[in-house]
């Protein structure tokens, strides 16, 4: 039986993990990372003046986590470090040797030193001495090769380092801000007026529980992961209600394309009115529907064939 004295810490533990339970799930979308990056999906987005502080990688994704390859000129050890008397040299070390081995058996060879003398015996030594060492300087040198960077190009260039167009800064809508990462492809004004205008779309969206609407801005990968948050504040009760959405700062972080589909990974700082209420009484249970609250993610946008950018993944900041 249980001692009384240890139930009300029970008591206590239980409901910490009920609190641990239950607290995610009014907050979700605040929370981690959902979503796909293509290839970068398990590597951390590039800092920007936007976000400049460590983002972890997506957390909640579908997409394959990809094994990395071994590097090609990478060799076991016992084929880097070659013996101490292999190759050539060492086998006609291993000859002389021999050699003296089966003379001392049939009487010639180190056999035959004792009954010829010191002076005989001194000149045999000196002689297999020499002829080894002679024999080691030789197979031992090894051509010189041009290393595969000539030139001081190295074969692997860095993420950060790659050659590129200089970075163009975002429209004032985007404040301002200067793309800093890696840009492979690039991000027009167009393109930058496009991810603004889905930041606005994404969130009234959302906040109006519009299903349809969502499909259309987003990839089915997002879509899922919010129509599970709207179903999970609808079995509690509860309605996000978002509005006001409005860009204050915003830049490049990576723009990169993966045969026919591009990616562009934007750090944006925002303002909305971001509240919880109550869906029967619409009473605020959270938030406070008089002041906008700023918040720093990370938007991955993609597309297909140069056509509508989607929201593809949401990474907290």
């Amino acid at each position: 039986m249980i001692d009384m004295k240890f139930r009300p810490i029970g008591t206590l533990a239980m409901g910490l993990a009920v609190a641990m339970m239950v607290a995610p799930a009014a907050d979700a979308r605040r929370g981690g990372g959902f979503g796909s990056r293509g290839a970068r999906t398990y590597s951390a987005p590039t800092p920007t003046p936007t976000a400049p502080q460590y983002v972890p990688p997506v957390q909640r994704s579908m997409s394959p986590k990809q094994q990395a390859a071994p590097a090609t000129g990478q060799t076991s050890q016992s084929a880097k470090a070659p013996s101490r008397f292999g190759g050539i040299g060492g086998g006609l070390l291993g000859g002389l040797l021999a050699g003296g081995l089966i003379g001392a058996l049939l009487g010639n060879g180190f056999g035959s030193m004792l009954g010829s003398g010191f002076l005989m015996t001194l000149l045999q030594v000196a002689m297999f001495g020499g002829l080894a060492l002679l024999a080691l300087r030789l197979f031992r040198r090894k051509p010189k090769t041009t290393p595969a960077y000539a030139n001081n190009v190295s074969m692997f260039t860095p993420r950060n380092e790659q050659p590129q167009s200089q970075p163009r800064p975002m429209t004032s809508q985007f404040g301002g801000g200067a793309a800093v990462a890696a840009q492979d492809i690039p991000i027009n004004q167009n393109d930058q007026a496009e991810f603004e205008r889905l930041l606005a779309d994404v969130q009234d969206a959302f906040g109006k529980e519009d299903y349809g609407r969502l499909r259309t801005l987003t990839t089915p990968e997002v879509m899922s992961y919010l129509a599970e948050e709207l179903s999970t504040n609808a079995t509690n009760g509860l309605r996000n209600d978002v509005s006001a959405t409005r860009l204050l700062q915003a830049d490049v972080s990576e723009a990169w394309r993966e045969g026919r589909t591009d990616y562009a990974t934007i750090a944006m700082r925002y303002e909305s009115i971001d509240v919880m209420r109550h869906r029967d009484s619409n009473q605020v249970v959270k938030g406070d529907p008089t002041q906008p609250t700023e918040t720093t993610e990370i938007w991955t946008f993609t597309r297909e064939d140069h056509g509508n950018w989607r929201l593809s993944a949401v990474q907290t900041s």
